[in-house]
């Protein structure tokens, strides 16, 4: 499999999940800095924390990829209940995907989404929901490729 591995993420993992989680922080307010957080000074440690309270959560699952020690990228997954406000019954969620420059095209992504995809299913999930950025048609594509299809579009009007 190219050299890595795959495998869930654990507390010795957050100082390199935050630094990934960051860096999907940055890329996100560059596509549209009106929507999305910016990242401050503490964008590292603050989503290492936020990690790192997911981390023991029964219906949550990180996983990262890894060769030698290195984390290329991860995934953030999970089970969300039935949402009347979304007109959606429960499924799986993808909540987040980063893989680092070193891990893209050679199939990190994809392992992170299929074994995300199967952790989902062995919870029950019926079904699974991402969102992208309008702007990241990388991701998109990767995406399609693996089965998904569009289904919301989220407008944002600032005031």
């Amino acid at each position: 499999m190219n050299g890595f591995t795959i495998r869930p993420a654990s507390t010795s993992d957050l100082p390199a999940l935050g630094r990934l989680g960051a860096a999907l922080m940055h890329v996100h307010y560059a596509f549209d800095p009106q929507r999305f957080m910016k990242p401050d000074a503490d964008a590292e440690a603050g989503y290492a924390w936020f990690l790192g309270t997911q981390l023991e959560r029964p219906d949550v699952v990180i996983l990262i990829a890894e060769r030698a020690g290195d984390l290329l990228g991860y995934v953030y997954a999970g089970i969300e209940p039935r949402n009347w406000k979304a007109l959606r019954d429960e499924a799986g969620f993808i909540h987040d995907l980063h893989v680092d420059e070193r891990g893209r095209r050679i199939g990190v992504a994809t392992a992170l989404i299929e074994a995300g995809i199967a952790w989902l299913t062995e919870q029950g999930a019926p079904r699974v929901v991402l969102w992208s950025a309008d702007q990241n048609a990388a991701a998109q594509k990767i995406f399609s490729r693996l089965g998904f299809r569009p289904t919301m579009i989220e407008m944002t009007r600032e005031l």
